[in-house]
């Protein structure tokens, strides 16, 4: 099994179970990948201290020509399908403004008219410029998905794409260069993940506020994953992102203890899904307190979880389980701690 840090193409190899575990834990491993492929699961990966403990690609499970018109955009020579990750998207823009932030081109405290100009939204001018750009980042801007004003900013949380999609024409305006070229140069180029870019989506996934969408793979999604674990480093120990902007990303909402800035957060108190549906408790109970995820719609996941060193990645259609996460992370938890 290879470390992910000895080599320029991180997560070279693919591998299902590592070999190198006692055959009761090679097992357990062997029984979380035979779950997440009967949840239509087309990309799974379990990485922890930097080594690749389990990976496995499938082609897109039976029936989902949906699926395939709408989200995949080819197959790389390892196998694993190019998919648009949907809302996971919106995490690495999070990444991409907290960079800005460290370059001195971007000031989340702002309101989002001083990058935009007015007349963005539907507010009238005093309301809209009350909305800063950190209350699009933690879906608090107080305004409905069609931009009509509701509630003052930052007070509540309601999970809105289409404002969300806001947040990419202010790093354009702010960095005064094009989307593709900022998240190539500042991210997936020193991160090594290169199959992943911007892309227009196609009719068959509609109009959702948001017509660029992310395509990528599990073992780049990883890489993206393995940067933010090593608090903001890539592959080769260049600094990325600095540690206390990375940091802020994780940092509470007010108005959703299980959201930050464009990032999902486990061990609240509650959590505020979205269709706002708040549920007492942590976002994922068997899911370690400390985990952060990107997450995309139809179970696309990215888990992070610093104090288990460990990141997870699943890609795919919809997983027919309804308790999938919850799933996941009892048979996960039991693999790992039968290693």
């Amino acid at each position: 099994m290879r470390h992910i840090r000895k080599t320029a193409g991180v997560l070279a190899a693919l591998i299902m179970v590592c070999a190198a575990a006692p055959a009761f834990a090679q097992s357990a491993m062997q029984d979380v990948l035979d779950y997440v492929r009967s949840q239509n699961t087309t990309g799974f990966l379990v990485i922890r201290e930097g080594q690749v403990l389990a990976e496995a690609n499938w082609p897109a499970p039976p029936g989902a020509g949906n699926f395939q018109a709408a989200f995949v955009h080819g197959t790389t020579a390892s196998g694993a399908l190019l998919e648009d990750v949907a809302s996971q998207q919106k995490s690495f823009v999070a990444v991409l403004a907290a960079i800005a932030v460290d370059k001195g081109l971007l000031d989340v405290g702002q309101p989002v008219s001083r990058y935009l100009g007015a007349g963005w939204s539907k507010a009238t001018p005093e309301q809209e410029a009350a909305i800063r750009v950190v209350d699009v980042l933690t879906m608090s801007s107080g305004l409905d998905e069609g931009f009509a004003y509701v509630a003052p900013p930052g007070r509540v949380f309601f999970y809105n794409t289409p404002v969300y999609a806001v947040t990419k024409r202010v790093l354009e305006a702010a960095v005064r260069r094009p989307l593709d070229e900022i998240t190539r140069e500042w991210l997936t180029g020193p991160a090594g993940m290169s199959d992943t870019g911007w892309r227009r989506r196609p009719a068959a996934l509609g109009d959702v506020g948001n017509p660029t969408g992310l395509v990528t793979t599990p073992r780049d999604v990883a890489r993206f994953g393995q940067l933010v674990l090593d608090r903001g480093r890539a592959a080769d120990g260049r600094r990325v992102v600095s540690e206390a902007q990375l940091a802020a990303l994780f940092e509470r909402s007010a108005a959703n203890p299980a959201y930050g800035r464009l990032w999902w957060l486990n061990g609240g108190a509650y959590a505020i899904r979205p269709g706002g549906r708040r549920a007492d408790g942590p976002l994922i109970p068997s899911a370690p307190a400390d985990l952060v995820a990107a997450l995309g719609a139809l179970d696309r996941k990215l888990y992070v979880s610093p104090g288990r060193k460990l990141v997870v990645v699943r890609l795919g259609a919809a997983a027919p389980d309804k308790t999938f996460d919850e799933t996941l992370w009892r048979k996960l938890s039991a693999a790992l701690e039968a290693r």
